[in-house]
């Protein structure tokens, strides 16, 4: 280990470095795009209208939609339109993580068309130093009622068994192929009535991937009340079989979702009840895999400046490497490149978690980049005010 550094450089209201690589008039759309999702009724009419426009293909919608909100959080269409990103990050020590952004597919041909799109980004990522890992969602590749079934339980049908049964082969052939390439992957986390079976097949390509290296990370999702003794347990049980424990720690993404179904299902939420015991959960993770770098791999995927300074710290008081690559950070393309970008400069190991595919494939993904950040987390209006304190900077009106 080295010697810890006593002046770390790390300083997230360093706007010079967030936004360096934005021209003056990208940065000033940008400003208007984030002032634009700063109001809360015109957002909420706006995304209402924008999801059928571009499911029914009117006119100029897609068109509209790509030069905006797609540009901002969008890596591209596809795989080839991402390289112009990655190569941008790179440029910033920042490294990328692809996941297409195809959501709730049903029928088997969408199903293994996910397979082949998620193996053509591991090649992908292969091939480009700066892309350590992929990210798949398992509704994408399973019926998802197959997997509520499982996690009440209730026996399944035949054909339901059959449904499983490819679903455990597709996963084992994305995680054979990641494996031989070499190349992560982060398996989201979903709804809690979803989850369980979700956790036991990311246990199971663990123990089956992640050996000599971590090829397999599950998403703790720190809302939930009992994720962190999930992830104390998770790590216990890899220790015991011989494996290590990828982990992505995140807060949550379905905290209204979770609670109006336990209140209309008449039980009790299993998301944390304040934001203050989710910041805690999350911290407290983070401290847990600081404490056990050594046996376990993870990831701060946070876009709260706390935690993430938080784990630099720890690291730097216990003098780890900055680059670890036990130890990790990651935020989504276009939002707080304050964070990600001084992270990067400060030698710590940080990504952008880059979503692509086509515009009327990840309308549902934008929308919760707008619509949920905006009325819930107040993460736009952060945004906006870092942007206007580099546009002070510059002296652009």
């Amino acid at each position: 280990m080295s010697e810890p550094d006593p002046q770390p450089k790390l300083d997230f209201n360093d706007t010079l470095i967030a936004f360096r690589n934005k021209s003056d008039k990208e940065l000033k759309k940008t400003a208007w795009l984030f002032k634009m999702m700063n109001q809360h009724l015109l957002i909420s009419i706006a995304t209402k209208i924008g999801y059928y426009a571009v499911k029914w293909r009117l006119p100029f919608t897609e068109f509209f939609v790509k030069k905006t909100i797609f540009e901002q959080f969008c890596g591209g269409e596809n795989l080839m339109d991402c390289q112009k990103v990655i190569d941008r990050l790179y440029d910033q020590n920042t490294l990328t993580i692809l996941d297409y952004g195809a959501e709730g597919k049903s029928n088997e041909d969408d199903m293994n068309a996910v397979v082949e799109e998620t193996i053509r980004a591991i090649e992908m990522a292969a091939s480009n130093d700066s892309v350590p890992m992929i990210s798949t969602k398992i509704t994408g590749l399973v019926d998802p009622d197959i997997l509520e079934k499982l996690n009440r339980p209730i026996v399944l049908t035949s054909l339901e068994k059959r449904g499983y049964e490819a679903l455990m082969e597709r996963v084992d052939a994305i995680c054979e192929k990641a494996d031989e390439h070499r190349v992560g992957i982060f398996i989201d986390a979903e709804e809690t009535w979803i989850q369980n079976p979700i956790d036991a097949l990311a246990i199971e390509m663990m123990s089956r991937y992640n050996h000599d290296k971590v090829i397999v990370y599950n998403t703790y999702q720190m809302y939930r009340k009992d994720s962190l003794q999930r992830l104390i347990n998770d790590h216990q049980k890899a220790q015991e079989n011989g494996f290590i424990l990828g982990a992505k720690l995140v807060r949550g993404a379905y905290m209204e979702k979770e609670r109006m179904r336990a209140q209309e299902k008449g039980y009790s939420s299993p998301i944390h009840d304040t934001k203050a015991d989710t910041d805690h959960d999350f911290n407290e993770a983070i401290r847990y895999c600081v404490e056990n770098y050594n046996t376990l791999a993870s990831c701060c995927a946070s876009h709260n400046e706390l935690s993430n300074a938080l784990q630099s710290q720890l690291m730097n008081e216990k003098g780890i490497e900055r680059d670890h690559t036990h130890l990790n950070f990651c935020q989504l393309y276009g939002m707080s490149d304050h964070i990600t970008f001084n992270l990067a400069e400060s030698g710590y190991n940080v990504a952008k978690y880059v979503v692509y595919g086509p515009v009327r494939e990840v309308v549902p993904y934008l929308i919760r980049r707008t619509e949920e950040n905006s009325s819930v987390t107040g993460e736009m209006g952060r945004e906006y005010t870092y942007i206007q304190k580099e546009l002070d900077r510059r002296g652009i009106a």
